[in-house]
């Protein structure tokens, strides 16, 4: 039997929080210059301190800051790596009904990384919680997001053949992921969109217009998370999240995880895996035949995007049937995707995040006695 007093837990969580308002006029000021870098960092602090305490009061066992410091759950952690910039580009991406920042990660140089980014975010959290401090950032796919054409964002002057970035940003990921892991980090998840999308046959179509081959792409990000996470510390429990998009309570991608269930499932070097269960839109449980019995899955059922209670029954009914696929103690529940993947935010309200974060923990404590 696994040990579920290691993560990911049984009532757990994906990370991201809604920003409070204090948190985003002050990031407005400071952006405007009327206040200080180190005054954004003081409010930051209180902020983060704050979400500290409710989630530990709420019971959950890992604890996040909430991602309170980012803009976007992906861009100011992969901007911050050596050779890597974040530009204005023409329109931003497109999720269901809305578009994000016209903003874009591109590849201007050598991929490479001195202190890994986001490292002071972390002891911080730490520093501040007796319960696990769990840190999330983005997969190393996400640097070449499936979302649009990443091809002309990567320098072929630096990188005339693209694999060559891929092995240089994996080099990159396992020292971040060593430097994490000496500051005391024993819990960091790994944020994925790449694989969920590509679940959706429209990506497939896109791509293949592009010259892309779905399938090979597949077998290539995983290839590039497993080169990431060679040598992980044993000790180090090391999740993925998956997802089809969260931005503003609206998503990117539909269908289920059949078309990459073998390789996300199946072949990845982690110790659980956050999967998106929350609506049709992710398909059946039927793919979780291919994990591994060494491995968990947080189901998430519970959704993030909408601030409506769901009902508990229906969430027990759901989990039964997900044993159908894989052992009941395999499994642990979430919500589906944070809550704030960036500083705008889910439509819901604060009290809500909390009220669906309590509910995860005592929907678990009912399943798993």
């Amino acid at each position: 039997m696994l040990d579920r007093r290691l993560p990911p837990f049984r009532a757990d969580h994906v990370g991201s929080l809604l920003r409070p308002p204090q948190v985003k006029e002050a990031r407005a000021k400071s952006a405007s210059g009327k206040i200080s870098q180190d005054e954004l960092a003081r409010c930051e602090d209180e902020a983060i301190e704050h979400v500290i305490r409710k989630q530990e009061e709420i019971g959950l066992r890992s604890v996040t800051d909430g991602e309170l410091r980012r803009e976007m759950w992906h861009w100011d952690f992969l901007s911050g790596l050596e050779g890597v910039q974040l530009i204005e580009l023409g329109e931003g991406v497109r999720f269901a009904g809305v578009r994000t920042k016209s903003r874009a990660l591109v590849v201007t140089g050598k991929i490479g990384v001195t202190k890994a980014p986001m490292l002071d975010h972390f002891k911080f959290l730490q520093q501040h919680t007796k319960h696990t401090a769990k840190m999330t950032i983005p997969s190393p796919a996400m640097l070449f997001s499936v979302a649009r054409d990443w091809r002309p964002n990567l320098d072929r002057n630096v990188y005339p053949n693209p694999i060559a970035a891929f092995d240089d940003l994996a080099a990159a990921y396992r020292s971040v992921i060593r430097q994490f892991y000496d500051a005391g980090c024993r819990y960091l998840q790994l944020d994925e969109c790449n694989l969920p999308m590509l679940c959706d046959h429209t990506y497939h179509a896109q791509l293949r217009q592009r010259g892309d081959d779905p399938d090979l792409l597949i077998k290539e990000f995983s290839g590039l998370i497993n080169a990431a996470l060679k040598g992980r510390p044993a000790d180090m429990a090391i999740t993925i999240h998956t997802c089809r998009g969260n931005f503003r309570s609206k998503w990117m991608a539909e269908g289920g995880y059949d078309p990459v269930a073998e390789y996300l499932f199946g072949s990845l070097d982690v110790d659980g895996f956050f999967a998106e269960y929350d609506t049709d839109r992710a398909g059946g449980f039927e793919p979780l035949r291919f994990l591994p019995n060494d491995k968990v899955v947080v189901l998430g059922l519970v959704s993030s995007k909408e601030g409506e209670l769901e009902s508990a029954d229906k969430i027990k009914r759901r989990i039964e049937q997900a044993s159908r696929y894989v052992d009941l103690e395999r499994m642990c529940l979430s919500p589906q995707c944070g809550f704030s993947s960036s500083e705008e935010g889910n439509v819901l309200t604060e009290d809500q995040q909390w009220q669906k974060l309590a509910f995860v923990k005592r929907l678990a404590d009912e399943v798993w006695r």
